[in-house]
């Protein structure tokens, strides 16, 4: 399977792409954009095999079954730095660890490819750290960067990499991927799809897994149990604790790991006090387990406002009479009564207060008070 065949719906993109992978020059620089779902970083690691493929005809780049293609696809090629940060934003310190990476040759392909997700979360600082090295990397370096939109990231960064944009694929091509790939039902498969809104990633766990389907239950049915304001704020702390539980219970096996590790790479005894030298290392890997945390908790939480939105959007869709198909299908009775209890000013309002919400959880604010007081302005 080639690795193209990944990129679902994106045959614009693939065209671009494959071209670019010929060249003998590429463009050192690329911004892959598109909304969630779209499969950014699956078309920027496909883009990196295709650059670092062994075959010798440049039309058959990107074949998915040599080496290069197999380990890039892996993020484990000698020549890739596949870059995804744990923090809430890209840090100066791991921005110039790339740029110091970027200054390596390639040590068995032609190329030495950056590929760096969320370049979204790249604050002014930061991104003044990286725009020398991609303005004007080394003659075997190509950098991809992911966001998504060109105007989440910095013009200064932006102008300087070549526009890969990316759309939503179709609901059954992810359907008809689950299927094949997953042996999901067709049944399932499509209302996974449907729910997910094209995003394959997620589309994928509600498919797999009953629990997350039952938490995605839960969230989309939170706008039914608003009758007062005692039901709004037990409603938001509800969904405020689901996210934490998930986050801690995502991070608790992977910490304990990490710790073991660095312990026994630094040679810390057994029993008995820790040196003070080898404590200094174990307090940054808390601080820098806790601050991944609070990024897993914060994506949670995204997704969380992400599902509720759907709920609002069927309810509109209901209220102007668009004849687009609802997300929620399974709700369709409990859309209808709430569309004709509402106005469209009403839903749209209720639209924009989650829309704020997502902002404030990205930002310092308590995210338990930033859920209680959305809850509170939904009813």
């Amino acid at each position: 399977m080639s690795v193209w065949d990944q990129l679902l719906g994106q045959d614009a993109v693939v065209r671009q792409l494959r071209r670019a992978a010929r060249e003998d020059r590429p463009t050192h620089a690329w911004l892959f954009t598109g909304p969630p779902g779209s499969g950014r970083s699956n078309a920027a690691l496909a883009f990196a095999a295709a650059l670092l493929c062994e075959q010798a005809d440049p039309a058959e780049r990107g074949c998915g079954h040599c080496h290069a293609c197999r380990t890039v696809l892996a993020s484990s090629h000698a020549d890739l730095t596949h870059f995804v940060t744990e923090n809430p934003q890209i840090t100066i310190e791991e921005a110039r660890e790339l740029v110091v990476r970027a200054q390596d040759k390639p040590s068995v392909g032609r190329w030495r490819v950056m590929v760096v997700e969320d370049a979204d979360r790249m604050v002014e600082r930061t991104s003044n750290v990286m725009l020398k090295a991609i303005e004007e990397p080394p003659p075997n370096t190509i950098w991809l960067l992911c966001a998504p939109s060109p105007m989440d990231v910095l013009v200064t960064i932006r102008s300087r990499c070549r526009p890969a944009t990316l759309k939503v694929p179709a609901v059954e091509d992810v359907a008809e991927l689950l299927i094949r790939r997953h042996g999901v039902p067709r049944a399932r498969a499509e209302e996974s799809a449907r729910l997910a809104q094209s995003h394959v990633g997620i589309a994928k766990r509600l498919a797999l897994y009953d629990d997350a389907r039952t938490r995605r239950q839960e969230v989309v049915s939170m706008p039914l149990k608003l009758s007062g304001v005692p039901d709004a704020v037990r409603a938001a702390d509800r969904l405020h604790k689901i996210a934490v539980e998930e986050s801690q219970a995502d991070a608790e096996a992977r910490n304990e790991s990490e710790k073991k590790q660095l312990l026994v790479a630094l040679g810390a005894p057994d029993t008995g006090r820790v040196p003070p030298a080898i404590r200094g290392a174990l307090n940054r890997l808390e601080a820098d387990q806790k601050r991944r945390s609070r990024r897993i908790q914060t994506d949670t939480l995204d997704r969380f406002l992400i599902d509720l939105t759907t709920f609002y959007r069927d309810v509109l869709t209901l209220q102007l009479r668009t004849g687009s198909g609802l997300v929620n299908e399974h709700l369709a009775q409990q859309l209808q009564d709430h569309a004709s209890n509402s106005t469209p000013e009403q839903t749209l309002h209720r639209i924009d207060v989650i829309s704020r919400t997502r902002d404030r959880i990205r930002t310092n604010v308590s995210a338990q008070l930033a859920f209680e007081a959305m809850a509170v302005s939904l009813l």
